[in-house]
């Protein structure tokens, strides 16, 4: 599970590095030779209303809009405005937020009201997305495209603009360019700046000199325009990933799991110290996330009650309790945003599997003593851990065992016991007194 983990957080790294994919497009189409990163551009180097040589910076935004994203556009428009950029060119791909309609209007009033023209394009996957408080971001764009396949809609639009019909609905790309909510329709993201050139916006002309065909491999800039690209750090980003739905989720329950593999088998503190890091991460992530807190309760009880049968080595009434409670928890688990249907399955019978063989295999091979010599333990006492009726778990000799009694001689938790067999890993008893044991039942 803990690699299931690593690998959602590895790929969701990948795709935040598609800008880096774009950005060599751009490279190898432009006849200039460009860095990844630009120098900054004096104050007063570029003429008002003109865009002379300069250059554009480009973000990716891609997953929830959440306060990582939020600081990262913040942070973008900052350094455009201070750097004297020609334009801020947005790659957007978000199917949400979580971010308050306060904190949204205030970003959006940023983009709008800045000095710096503002491009958005959706584009940058197989299937591209503005929904939300992306599609808010969208529509506060100066310049907006979107590429094939892209969704946009489901928002209120930003402030000062009127209602546009899509409150509760989405419609494609190109629909939303014949209604006119969205600029133009861009196959790439290479072809959107090539839409910008001769634009002019908030007073500045952008001259960025591009040249072939759009859709084409020989599109190219001026050799005097740089590019600065930027995303987000390690840390933002793991915290990004955090916080988004499904691994919040698959972290929750890894921490969990990991504090009972802790409890059952006593280990060095290997298991808890992993445990508190996935904990830590998904208590960031639910955090952020519009999380139901009685939804998280049936998550912990899902996982309490299938460690209660752990003992007894078989799927029992609380084993049931257990799934009935995962299935809930995770149904519910945000408000507005949902857990991935092949996610949760893959979860819930990870946890069974996990809860009902795995554990008490693992408590065995810990606790069990050498199969040699343990003919000696007939005749011992011990105490039920559980209701043996007629199967459960029994304490000899300070270890936990799988037996099995008569069931004309149920032995209830706590009572004492006597070994009278010994059935491969099985032992078979009979209690203190009163046993009525029949041949190798």
């Amino acid at each position: 599970m803990t690699a299931l983990v690593s690998g959602i957080v590895v790929l969701l790294g990948f795709g935040t590095a598609g800008a880096a994919g774009a950005l060599e497009a751009v490279r190898r189409d432009t006849p200039a030779t460009v860095g990844s990163s630009a120098p900054s551009t004096a104050p007063g180097s570029t003429a008002p209303g003109s865009s002379s040589g300069g250059r554009l910076d480009i973000v990716k935004v891609s997953g929830l809009i959440d306060p990582v994203n939020t600081d990262l556009l913040k942070r973008s428009l900052a350094a455009a405005a201070g750097d004297h950029a020609l334009a801020l060119v947005i790659q957007l791909n978000s199917t949400g937020g979580t971010i308050s309609q306060g904190q949204l209007d205030a970003l959006t009033f940023r983009i709008t009201h800045g000095p710096v023209p503002v491009a958005i394009w959706v584009g940058g996957s197989s299937r591209p997305r503005a929904y939300g408080a992306a599609y808010g971001i969208l529509r506060s764009g100066d310049f907006t495209g979107a590429g094939p396949g892209s969704r946009v809609g489901k928002e209120l639009p930003p402030l000062l603009r009127a209602p546009d019909g899509l409150e509760h609905r989405t419609i494609s790309g190109d629909d939303a360019v014949d209604k006119g909510l969205v600029n133009v329709s861009s196959p790439t993201l290479v072809d959107f700046l090539g839409e910008l050139d001769g634009k002019t916006i908030k007073g500045t002309t952008l001259h960025l000199g591009a040249s072939g065909q759009p859709g084409t491999p020989g599109r190219g800039f001026r050799r005097d325009l740089q590019f600065a690209f930027s995303q987000l750090s390690i840390v933002p980003k793991l915290l990004h990933t955090a916080a988004s739905p499904n691994v919040a989720f698959v972290m929750l329950l890894i921490a969990m799991c990991l504090a009972v593999f802790e409890f059952f088998t006593a280990g060095v503190g290997v298991a808890a110290g992993t445990g508190v890091v996935f904990g830590l991460l998904s208590a960031y992530g639910l955090g952020v996330l519009p999380t139901r807190g009685y939804a998280v309760a049936l998550l912990a009880l899902s996982v309490i009650g299938c460690s209660i049968d752990v003992q007894a080595g078989a799927p029992r009434v609380w084993t049931a309790i257990g799934v009935a409670a995962y299935a809930v928890g995770a149904v519910r688990l945000y408000d507005g945003q949902a857990v991935s249907v092949w996610v949760l399955v893959v979860m819930g019978l990870l946890l069974v599997l996990f809860m009902v063989s795995g554990m008490p295999a693992m408590v065995r091979t810990r606790f069990s003593t050498p199969t040699i010599g343990r003919e000696s333990m007939i005749g011992e006492m011990g105490v039920a851990l559980s209701g043996v009726e007629p199967e459960g778990t029994v304490q000899v000799n300070g270890a936990p065992w799988r037996a099995r009694t008569n069931r004309a001689t149920p032995i209830p938790a706590g009572e004492p016991v006597r070994v009278v067999a010994i059935d491969g890993l099985l032992l078979e008893v009979e209690p203190e007194t009163g046993g009525a044991r029949d041949a190798r039942h």
